[in-house]
């Protein structure tokens, strides 16, 4: 692919023709590409490159336009004593016009980005007409006679600041959707048109701001906006998640570089590794622009493999599966090849409100995937989050000095009968649509999961007792996350259906790894001989009891490991959209008696960069044509 030129007829969205992410490239800002006169001269800075956290994939090269924050400009604090009630309307009028503005917003998000991502501005409206905003306003202003304004500021500046001083990342996340509305209030209030990054948007370029809220990442213009960055943010934002749905490739967190950025001319945002790069050098361009050009070459390639079997040299046929949050991410799986859903992912509906989602909110979003696959097959997962995230919990005394070994997943539901029993109840209603199964996370012992079952079965009875149809040989599976589970994986398998790998949290159990830990980050590896024999030691318990067994975690989308994880029996993989067809290019050009030889090979090994080695080495030969990236001992 040529370096996209803002007048090119590429898709708006950066995909190749497959719709598999690309990367959005536009030239270096001259006058005779971009159409308008030079810009002024500017310092030319050395070359820096900043590491953020990568939160959509995808890579972008242009010119920055560095968004600057703009205050709501209040007017006086005190009001005299007869202005109070005229206050009091003006605040009703500028929350009934905000939360009018909010639910528009979320009818375009709802046609642009699918229900579940519209859902985040709903919840927005929702926030601005709760009765609670209203009612500390007004006492505000009935009390200390202030302007609607400054009642409205200081109530949601208490809300916020309570949320980022909050340690659970996906709690403080939500402050930016507090100051989202505090910001939608004030303009209304004002009289004043809500500035958005796009109006400074005239030609295709890369955004960098101190931080941008929901709303604002959601009304970007993909065609214009090639790429964002920011200093402020984090994996867990709905800034991040609407940024991946629209597949612009950004990169947050990067702490204070605004300043750095004014000088620049030229920007790479690499979201795939969480780089930005400032003013980069010729040569630098130059790689980027080669690899992009290799890489949408690449997608265009595996475009024709969507319709095509993922069955090997040999004639073995691969369970391709997805991995999704979200309804809307259910079209995206079907183009590019997916046999079903594989890892339905539920927390979004519990992360998303103060309360614990009713039993009817869960069946419509059950429902959504399921009519969506129109009779392929979905896995849902029921809650894998901790106390520490909900919320609602958070007041019942779950205080988990470290929530990774606390009382989460599994676990947490147990505890939490009612809740429970909730999300089983819309789970089976919507198992009456369609293939439906179900799977427990982070079960460690047998006692678990029989309670789980036990529980799982008077949820059918009472059903069954109203009158109300569902799956009645429902398959029930287990996530295989801990050692624990792996060692007695030969009795688990004689109570379940099925077994998934959730490699990611079985690399971190197993080798005491902090997955998120940066300093000891070099210390987690999929490829490590003890996760291996794990694996191997699952799939062979689930061989001898003739079920079924996947890899649902990152390891499972990686092609490093495809060879490894075909030759340990494993024919069942779940993964992101995006990473499918990239997979389906691997088995089918590899032959599972070579793949037995590698795995038998790799499991005598005793270092993981052994068996990076051996594996890269194997997969090259394999598949000449393999990018580099796709031979990198990643996360698994």
């Amino acid at each position: 692919m040529k370096a996209r030129d803002p007048r090119s007829n590429q898709t708006p969205n950066g995909r190749g023709p497959a719709g598999h992410r690309g990367p959005r490239v536009d030239p270096p800002c001259h006058p005779d590409d971009w159409g308008n006169v030079a810009r002024p001269p500017v310092k030319l800075l050395a070359m820096q490159t900043l590491r953020g956290v990568a939160v959509s994939p995808g890579v972008a090269i242009g010119p920055p336009l560095v968004v600057d924050p703009r205050g709501q400009r209040l007017p006086h604090r005190a009001i005299p004593a007869e202005a109070v009630v005229f206050e009091l309307e003006r605040l009703e009028r500028g929350i009934a016009s905000a939360q009018g503005e909010a639910e528009a917003a979320e009818a375009e998000a709802r046609q642009r980005l699918g229900p579940q991502y519209a859902d985040i501005l709903a919840a927005h409206a929702q926030m601005i007409a709760d009765p609670t905003l209203r009612r500390d306003a007004r006492a505000r202003i009935e009390h200390e006679r202030i302007s609607a304004e400054h009642a409205v500021s200081e109530v949601l500046d208490v809300y916020a600041s309570r949320l980022e001083s909050m340690t659970d990342s996906h709690l403080a996340a939500r402050a930016a959707d507090v100051r989202d509305i505090q910001n939608r209030i004030l303009a209304q209030l004002s009289g004043q048109r809500r500035s958005t990054p796009m109006d400074e948007v005239a030609v295709p370029s890369v955004i960098l701001a101190h931080d941008l809220s929901p709303s604002e990442t959601a009304g970007l213009d993909p065609q214009r906006v090639l790429g964002f960055a920011t200093e402020a943010g984090g994996r867990a934002s709905h800034t991040a998640i609407v940024a991946e749905a629209l597949e612009i490739p950004a990169v947050v967190g990067l702490g204070r570089f605004l300043d750095l950025a004014r000088e620049c001319r030229m920007i790479i945002i690499d979201g795939d590794e969480g780089l930005v790069v400032l003013d980069p050098d010729l040569a630098t361009q130059e790689r980027y622009r080669r690899d992009a050009a290799a890489r949408a070459a690449r997608f265009e390639g595996l475009a024709g493999l969507a319709n095509l079997p993922a069955e090997t040299l040999d004639g073995t046929q691969v369970g391709l599966w997805g991995n999704i949050e979200f309804p809307g991410e259910v079209a995206a799986c079907l183009e590019r090849g997916a046999v079903g859903v594989g890892l339905y992912r539920t927390e979004f509906l519990y992360l998303n409100s103060e309360r614990a989602p009713t039993e009817q909110e869960q069946f419509e979003a059950y429902a959504a995937v399921v009519e969506s696959l129109k009779g392929r097959p979905v896995t849902i997962r029921t809650l894998d989050l901790g106390a520490d995230k909900l919320v609602a919990y958070q007041s019942a005394g779950y205080a988990d000095a470290n929530p990774v070994l606390g009382l989460r997943s599994l676990r947490l539901s147990l505890r939490e009968l009612a809740l429970f029993r909730t999300q089983l109840r819309a789970i089976l209603r919507a198992s009456a649509l369609g293939d439906v199964r179900v799977m427990f996370p982070l079960v460690s012992t047998l006692g678990e999961l029989r309670q789980a079952r036990a529980i799982l079965g008077d949820v059918a009875a009472e059903l069954t007792a109203e009158g109300v149809p569902f799956r009645r040989d429902l398959p029930v599976g287990v996530m295989i996350e801990v050692p624990a589970a792996a060692v007695m994986a030969d009795q688990m398998a004689k109570e379940v259906d099925f077994f998934s790998i959730g490699t990611n949290d079985l690399i971190q159990y197993t080798l005491a790894v902090d997955r998120t830990n940066e300093t000891v980050a070099d210390l987690y590896s999929a490829a490590d001989p003890a996760v291996l024999r794990l694996i191997a030691m699952v799939v062979d318990a689930a061989r001898a009891r003739g079920i079924e067994v996947s890899i649902c975690g990152t390891m499972g989308g990686e092609p490093l490991y495809t060879m490894l994880l075909l030759g340990l029996g494993v024919h069942q993989l779940s993964m992101p959209p995006h990473q499918l067809p990239e997979i389906k290019r691997v088995i089918r050009g590899v032959s599972v008696a070579e793949a037995r030889s590698i795995a038998a090979e790799a499991l005598h090994l005793e270092t993981s960069q052994a068996v990076v080695a051996l594996l890269d080495s194997a997969l090259r030969h394999a598949l000449p044509d393999t990018p580099a990236s796709s031979a990198q001992d990643r996360a698994g």
